[in-house]
């Protein structure tokens, strides 16, 4: 089979590869129809992050083409979803419902697809076929609607629910302030979630004119920011954190009204990365930094797209022929998505 390789820094490439097996009896064969560019695969193309060569691609709807002898809820032919992480179902962490927290499938980067070793060597989904283990617990039913939007769902749109849903249903018709930049797709996803699911006031601030004509369009009060990070903003009960800069950080904690809670859906790389601690402390703001729980986060992203609250299309989204997946990888977009024929 082709698969697009991440070789080296700044170097994408086809290679050939030898077709995957049935992971077991349990495991599935599947063949990408699309797949979206996370926010990470870019900078992790062009920087190397993570050692190489590895296989690229995790966000992926696909065809079911073979499946095990024990798997009893997925048919060849099937049109799934395929959750970015790797979970087995059965584990302790499964069971319990941290599936992002698997202990069948332990790597650095946590068990996925796309990320070479670093993810445990699952391969990757800009490829002819991927394999899947446990796939009556990871493949999920696609709804109807167009591949280029279904793939968008299991790691960006479920990174930016994270975010705003939850809170929402804590805090119905909350205001929302979202500082957007290096989690682009991320952050606009957030204000189309925010809006969607009822707040009555949705504030995006970036230093991107075209990212804030986007949010403004989803239906957010905007604001351009020119030149550093200011202390804090206007306070919210909800705040979203994407800048992936210290100062942008420290301004949405500090942007977080009283008791209020602030998601980073950014990477801060830094091993010390320091957190205004007391002012979190006199305020009582809940902070979460994690990734997002893709197993457990897509059905209800699901239930919202087909139930048209969500449309991950409303963001600016370029769709690329397939075969242009080598020339295309590293080219500047807010969100990409390779397509089938």
């Amino acid at each position: 089979m082709r698969q697009l390789m991440f070789v080296q820094a700044g170097r994408i490439a086809w290679d050939e590869a030898p077709d995957p097996q049935l992971p077991d009896s349990r495991g599935a064969l599947v063949r990408p129809l699309a797949v979206a560019r996370c926010d990470l695969d870019q900078p992790m193309a062009a920087f190397g992050i993570f050692p190489g060569p590895f296989a690229v691609g995790h966000e992926t709807v696909a065809e079911v083409i073979a499946i095990g002898d024990d798997v009893s809820e997925r048919r060849v032919g099937d049109r799934v979803l395929v959750p970015f992480q790797v979970s087995c179902g059965t584990c302790d962490a499964c069971r319990d419902g941290r599936f992002g927290a698997c202990h069948t499938y332990r790597a650095r980067a946590g068990g996925a697809f796309g990320f070479g070793e670093a993810g445990g060597g699952h391969g990757g989904a800009v490829a002819d076929l991927l394999a899947v283990p446990a796939a009556d617990h990871m493949l999920l039913p696609a709804p109807r609607g167009s591949a280029a939007a279904l793939c968008a769902l299991p790691d960006n749109a479920c990174d930016a629910y994270r975010g705003v849903g939850p809170q929402l249903a804590e805090r119905p018709g909350a205001e929302v302030l979202i500082l957007g930049g290096a989690a682009a797709s991320i952050a606009l996803y957030a204000v189309a979630f925010a809006r969607g699911l009822g707040s009555e006031r949705v504030r995006y601030v970036d230093r991107d004119e075209a990212r804030c004509a986007a949010a403004a369009a989803l239906g957010a009060e905007v604001e351009l920011l020119e030149g550093p990070w200011p202390r804090r903003y206007e306070r919210a009960p909800i705040t979203v954190e994407a800048t992936g800069e210290l100062e942008g950080l420290h301004a949405a904690l500090r942007s977080t009204d009283d008791y209020g809670f602030c998601t980073s859906v950014a990477i801060h790389f830094s091993p010390t990365t320091p957190l205004p601690l007391l002012e979190m402390y006199t305020h009582g703001i809940t902070f979460h930094v994690s990734r997002a729980d893709s197993r457990r986060l897509l059905p209800v992203v699901l239930e919202l797209f087909a139930d048209g609250r969500f449309d991950p299309l409303a963001v600016p989204t370029t769709i690329a022929p397939w075969e242009r997946a080598d020339e295309v990888w590293l080219e500047p977009a807010t969100k990409l998505v390779l397509e089938r024929d």
